[in-house]
């Protein structure tokens, strides 16, 4: 029984409360944001919507094959390699060359000592190490090592709108007043009107008229009626705040003001209508704003090279335009929790490495199923978990700034495995003897030692440098 608006963002991704009255469904976790409601339990434990999201999580963990690191893969082969020429160059001077036992073994160590894969060893989690450092520094926290490595390959960065993208709750984007109305007005009556009123549109209203310092009159009569409006008597005059069909119901038009309510329609925008008395004062437009620094890491994103997509459970209207407002071009709308994840997975199998950025309960399938999954700070424990990365600061400007971080820490990776490499393989010619037939001389176990240490110092030095670098 009963009947509520109900905050439901945390599924579907819209930021406009939903109408609850006696019938519908409402589902659990989500918050009811006005009134009282009598709810009966249809689905517990295993079948409620948060337990199936959380499963969604959990199969998209586990369907993600682990990294296998480069140096793994070369010292796979390097290893037995230097093994057989250690073995090769002791019987080519022992046999053939007719050499010493001493001389021989000499020979074979040195081989082993200049080719020992210390550096190969040190070269991706030295940089790892100082890259997560460098990243905690930055106010990114880096819960998976293969993420650093993962990030500095990746194509395509999806953001999901409600909360991430956007601020995540209502407030008054426009304030479009009727002929001879000033503006002000219509907001001081909505804000006296609505000032009893828990509505999250009612407090999107009022706080507009606190930072603005429109006066409130005192509202008597306050009478809502659900999932239409509310009215009060304000200063001995009977006024209302509702949607379009509480209007007509009280048979007060707005229709000289539709070319310029047209915009505001075609933007997706929440429309709140205003009057007093039988005079129609305006249009108060309620809408999910961008957070001031979206459209700035959006540019800072496709500058490096990389496709941007918006997904949201929101509609396609209302995505659209916060989508054009942040410089995205590729909107993916109306997509359920579930389908978040799928369409991550449809992404990846198309050849895209893909990178998720959310907050809410209804982005961890997808912050799970994605190569990388960055959470923001502000957002749920459970999106979190599921990502691989979390922005300490709720700032997206720190996005573009992880994935520079990422390739320079790829980067310096790969230069330090080149450089491993290519020190042990000019190092093995010199130890297994080459030059002793031309200049007499061979290289000494011990200075084998001092190179192969080093070349591992040279490594590790590589890596701070990462620490120095410009992001």
């Amino acid at each position: 029984g009963g009947s509520s608006a109900v905050d439901e963002s945390m599924l579907t991704g819209e930021s406009a409360p939903v109408e609850k009255s006696v019938g519908d469904e409402a589902t659990g976790a989500t918050v009811n944001s006005t009134g009282s409601l009598r709810i009966k339990a249809a689905r517990i434990g295993d079948d409620t919507a948060l337990s199936q999201i959380i499963r969604l999580v959990r199969e998209a963990q586990g369907s993600k094959a682990p990294i296998q690191r480069t140096a793994d893969r070369v010292a796979a082969v390097f290893v037995p390699i230097v093994i057989a020429i250690a073995a090769l160059s002791f019987a080519v001077w022992y046999f053939a060359a007719q050499q010493s036992f001493q001389f021989s073994m000499l020979i074979f160590i040195s081989v082993l000592i200049i080719a020992c894969p210390c550096a190969l060893g040190l070269a991706t989690p030295t940089a790892i190490m100082v890259g997560s450092g460098r990243g905690a520094s930055m106010g990114i926290l880096i819960r998976k090592s293969e993420t650093l490595e993962i990030a500095g390959k990746l194509t395509t960065v999806v953001f999901d709108k409600t909360g991430t993208l956007t601020r995540g709750k209502p407030s008054v984007s426009d304030i479009v007043p009727a002929s001879g109305i000033d503006e002000r007005e219509v907001v001081s009556v909505a804000a006296s009107v609505e000032s009893d009123s828990e509505h999250p549109i009612a407090s999107a209203i009022i706080t507009r008229a606190s930072e603005t310092g429109v006066p409130t009159a005192k509202a008597a009569s306050f009478k809502a009626e659900p999932g239409l409006g509310a009215e009060a008597d304000v200063s001995g005059i009977r006024s209302a705040v509702g949607n379009e069909k509480f209007m007509r119901m009280k048979n007060i038009t707005f229709a000289s003001m539709a070319g310029a309510l047209e915009k505001l329609y075609s933007e997706g925008k929440t429309l709140v209508y205003v009057s007093k008395g039988e005079t129609p004062l305006g249009v108060i437009a309620v809408a999910d704003t961008l957070k001031e620094n979206a459209a700035e890491a959006t540019a800072e994103l496709k500058r490096s090279g990389l496709d941007v997509v918006m997904l949201t459970g929101d509609n396609a209207r209302a995505a659209q335009a916060i989508a054009a407002k942040a410089g995205i071009t590729r909107v993916i709308a109306e997509v359920a929790p579930g389908g978040k994840a799928d369409v991550i997975n449809n992404l990846r199998a198309d050849g895209e490495i893909v990178a998720m950025v959310g907050d809410g309960i209804n982005d961890a399938p997808a912050l799970a199923a994605a190569d990388i999954g960055i959470a923001l700070g502000s957002g749920t424990d459970i999106a979190m978990q599921a990502a691989g990365a979390t922005l300490i600061r709720d700032n997206l400007m720190v996005v573009p700034a992880a994935i520079k971080l990422s390739r320079a820490t790829l980067k310096t990776i790969r230069m330090n495995l080149f450089w491993a490499f290519a020190y042990n393989v000019a190092g093995i010619p010199i130890a297994a003897g080459i030059l002793y037939p031309f200049f007499g001389f061979t290289l000494n176990p011990m200075v084998a030692s001092a190179a192969m240490a080093l070349s591992s110092v040279s490594v590790v030095t590589n890596s701070l440098l990462l620490a120095k670098k410009r992001i």
